[in-house]
């Protein structure tokens, strides 16, 4: 097995599973709002919103990942990843810091679309749309739920955020989550995608830096058939 994910350029400390979360930013739930209000829901969530980013689309720092021609563009969702040092089940949110290992950068790569009513496997879970860094330990100055995210498309800034904008800080979406569910071991959390996340395109190489983190990198190329890129 380490052969193999060594061949297909996967970080050796892989995670056990990620999840992501949605509507976990402000401005994501305010606009949302009035939608969330209709069928079939009828109001919004009260626990969060989970999906899942499946181990086809681990990718390593440096991959290329490839954009299917339709649509030709897919959508970059900085995010900060939350790692699990041990199985985390009905955490309290007084300790789930004790459960954080450290945390990684990831490149949640998705094809544009707005629907919250079922899983989005189709636009998030195509091969290598998840590259992201090996589990990193910051200095004791380093404040997660105010941390600072740039996304810089060749070379030029785009998009900056600080997560002091999420609905669920880090500790308290821990506790929310494991509350119904367990977090294993090696497992991580991404703790929400940003509103108005930029645009890319084949081509164009992607850089995320977390201040006081670190930076992942990675390229977009084009999908030119099945199993091949360029």
């Amino acid at each position: 097995m380490l052969s193999l994910w060594t061949t297909m350029r996967i970080p050796i400390s892989f995670p056990s599973v990620v999840y992501g979360t949605l509507l976990n930013d402000r401005a994501t739930l305010e606009r949302m709002a009035q939608a969330m209000g209709q069928p079939p829901y009828k109001a919004p969530p009260v626990a969060p919103v989970l999906y899942i980013k499946t181990a086809n689309t681990y990718a390593a720092p440096g991959a290329d990942v490839a954009v299917p021609a339709d649509p030709g563009v897919v959508r970059i969702d900085a995010a900060l990843g939350v790692v699990f040092r041990r199985d985390a089940t009905r955490v309290r949110e007084s300790q789930a810091h004790d459960y954080v290992a450290g945390y990684l950068i990831a490149s949640d790569v998705t094809l544009p679309h707005d629907n919250y009513y079922r899983p989005p496997l189709r636009e998030r879970c195509r091969d290598g749309f998840c590259p992201m860094t090996a589990c990193l330990s910051p200095g004791a100055d380093f404040d997660a739920d105010h941390a600072e995210i740039a996304i810089a498309i060749n070379g030029r800034i785009v998009h900056r955020r600080n997560l002091e904008s999420l609905v669920r800080p880090i500790a308290r979406l821990i506790a929310d989550v494991t509350e119904y569910m367990t977090i294993p071991a090696g497992g991580v959390l991404l703790v929400g995608t940003p509103e108005d996340a930029p645009l890319a395109y084949p081509g164009d190489e992607v850089r995320i830096d977390v201040a006081g983190l670190g930076s992942l990198t990675h390229r977009l190329v084009a999908q030119i058939s099945d199993g091949e890129s360029t």
